[in-house]
């Protein structure tokens, strides 16, 4: 419901059809399907209703696991991009601002998140599974499946991880790189509101971002020997349902014109009501 509102205030308001707002839309469209695509079966195996789900099933959870996944950390990369040439590169920021400009870089990102995670999804379904067919986990979450393989299947597994790598460095490299040249111009301001509009403007994505790949380095990157199943799971629920879930909070409470954009349409609903 929190990121439904985010992308209804988006579209409603005017003021807010700008490049960050416009992936701030696609970022609350990501976390619904994000979360849609696992969380219903995750629900109904902790409610007692049943812990089984067809080959199918699995599969398809996956594939769109993947897919939300790499979308999200390649989004939040060109919002921070789009935020460093707002702050850094105000003349450039002109090109940025044209729709085409925009929707081709969305349909790039989407494009790139659904080929990879579909090559993903593919080679892990693929592999050999024998015994009981017992995933230790809250959701077909693909590390989990991956241990059910019978066979080694080294150069799929390789793959796999090589793209995981791929979409995980390569975007937060960017991500600290334009934040470390955003402190940098923020520092050389010297107006106390300018400073204050720049990291006011900006806080809230670095604080998604935090807790984005915080808790993801925790869940893959970290030693895999020190994680027990317990802990795999609970990150894996903070990773798919927490943190999709403080977005449209952490952007709502930390940026004027969006509480602005709620206080309007507040506005208009008793307007409405009134008449």
């Amino acid at each position: 419901m929190g990121n439904a509102l985010v992308f209804l205030l988006i579209c409603l308001d005017c003021c807010l059809h700008s490049p960050m707002y416009f992936f701030l839309c696609h970022l609350s469209i990501v976390d619904i399907c994000y979360a849609s695509s696992n969380v219903p079966h995750m629900l109904r195996s902790l409610l007692g209703q049943g812990r089984t789900i067809s080959f199918a099933g699995c599969g398809a959870q996956i594939h769109l696991y993947l897919i939300f996944a790499l979308t999200e950390r390649v989004l939040l990369a060109v919002m921070s991009y789009v935020r460093y040439v707002a702050i850094c590169r105000p003349l450039r920021y002109a090109l940025i601002t044209i729709c085409r400009l925009c929707l081709t870089l969305a349909t790039v990102l989407w494009a790139l998140a659904f080929v990879f995670g579909t090559l993903q999804a593919s080679l892990a379904l693929h592999l050999p599974f024998c015994g009981p067919g017992k995933v230790v986990h809250f959701s077909c979450e693909i590390l989990a499946v991956l241990k059910l393989a019978c066979t080694a299947a080294t150069a799929g597994k390789v793959l796999i991880f090589a793209v995981c790598v791929c979409f995980f460095l390569c975007p937060l490299a960017l991500i600290l790189i334009s934040s470390l040249d955003i402190l940098a111009t923020g520092l050389r301001i010297r107006s106390a509101p300018g400073w204050h509009k720049t990291f006011s403007t900006c806080g809230s994505h670095p604080t998604v971002v935090g807790v984005f790949y915080g808790n993801a380095i925790f869940m893959y990157v970290g030693p895999r020997s020190g994680n027990s199943p317990g802990r795999e799971k609970v990150l894996s629920l903070f990773y798919s349902l927490v943190s999709p879930s403080l977005n449209p909070v952490i952007y709502s409470r930390r940026n004027k014109q969006v509480k602005e954009a709620l206080l309007k349409l507040q506005r208009r609903k008793r307007v409405f009501h009134s008449v």
